[in-house]
């Protein structure tokens, strides 16, 4: 392996998912980093700030005498001791700063005087980064999207996940899109959201596909942004669909937004699941009750209570079922349909599930555009 990672070699190591060992400080890699990456810090946030100010002070040479300062031996052998934890489980890592400059490769010279080979990232997390962004304006310049639409509750996202060819914006962003989309995890930062999504596409590139298909979705995904380019490349491109009943769409929202969501509350918080399961449910009417009206929203809080508050789990699903089935018919569809008469156009396919799932799969055998 050579000592210096190039851009020449990046588009592999994000599509093999190479680990990473980032060295910049912890509140560097809070604001942005690499899915396949640990950050391991040469310098703590408190430590990179002193050397920082001597840099711009006093020059390179002043800045490097400070870190030295900084990092006793006892300090220094602590973090050597973590690097080398990493690299016996991952023996082909790759080591970067944030331009990579001094704090990776004093950092590389550590270990190989160590023992420990391990090849910089030349640029740092500063070349990957721009990387990916030149990856997601290439995909949104160049690729042949087909938009998965239909009405809430048609199991789009459950289609995409079932295709070769795709990329599930919801799963980037973690969350399910809609105003009642928040799960019991926080959503990445929109640096990391960007980040997942270029080497998602990445992967797909590299297999030379035709098509690729991405689920209609508004700009924003929660608190997150899909990046201008691509979502106007979205809007101009090819829709397929999805149409199913009511009673379908019904039972998706129950299985998705309700037990679903209900057991990752329960995993990431056992003592207070219902307690924070019940508040962010009546949080996502308050946000759409502007919208609905004050008597619309009042129903259907009263039929959430109940669902909340219902002692076994049958009575539970049944009430939800009914505030979903309400909310679809009185404010989701027709907000669908009306957009949808904008789009229709775009649209070269109206089926169920199997039926698009087939059309899928002609599409990807076949040369010609919809």
């Amino acid at each position: 392996m050579p000592a210096l990672i190039k851009q020449s070699g990046f588009a592999e190591l994000f599509i093999k998912d190479h680990p990473l060992l980032d060295v910049r400080a912890p509140g560097e890699f809070k604001h942005g980093a690499f899915p396949n990456a640990i950050n391991l810090p040469l310098l703590n946030d408190e430590q990179r700030e002193a050397v920082g100010i001597k840099y711009k002070q006093s020059g390179q040479q002043a800045a490097i005498a400070t870190g030295e300062q900084l990092i006793n031996a006892e300090e220094k052998l602590a973090r050597l001791t973590q690097w080398q934890s990493f690299l016996r489980i991952n023996p082909h890592a790759l080591l970067y700063c944030f331009r990579g400059g001094l704090r990776s490769e004093i950092s590389q010279q550590w270990l190989t005087e160590n023992g420990n080979r391990i090849a910089r990232i030349e640029g740092g997390y500063k070349a990957l980064r721009r990387f990916l962004l030149d990856t997601l304006e290439e995909v949104a310049n160049s690729s042949d999207f087909i938009i998965v639409a239909g009405k809430t509750g048609s199991g789009k996202t459950h289609l995409i996940n079932q295709l070769h060819n795709s990329v599930d914006l919801e799963g980037c962003a973690h969350h399910r899109g809609s105003a009642f989309g928040r799960r019991s995890r926080a959503q990445p930062s929109q640096i990391n959201f960007e980040n997942s999504l270029a080497i998602d596409f990445l992967k797909l590139c590299f297999k030379n596909l035709k098509k690729l298909f991405l689920e209609d979705e508004s700009r924003s995904i929660g608190s997150l942004s899909i990046p201008k380019n691509l979502h106007v490349a979205m809007g101009d491109s090819p829709l397929a669909v999805i149409e199913q009943s009511v009673e379908f769409r019904v039972e998706t929202i129950l299985h998705d937004y309700i037990i679903s969501n209900y057991q990752d509350y329960r995993q990431c918080s056992p003592e207070h699941a219902e307690e924070l399961f019940a508040d962010s449910l009546l949080a996502s009417l308050d946000r759409i009750q502007r919208r609905l009206g004050g008597e619309n929203t009042a129903q259907l809080r009263k039929i959430m209570n109940d669902a909340l508050a219902a002692t076994d789990e049958e009575s539970a699903n049944t009430l939800h079922r009914n505030w979903i089935r309400h909310l679809l018919e009185s404010y989701y569809d027709p907000m669908y349909d009306y957009q949808l008469i904008k789009k229709n156009h775009h649209v070269v396919f109206r089926g169920d599930s199997d039926e698009f799932l087939a059309w899928a799969a002609r599409i990807n055998d076949s040369s010609d555009v919809p």
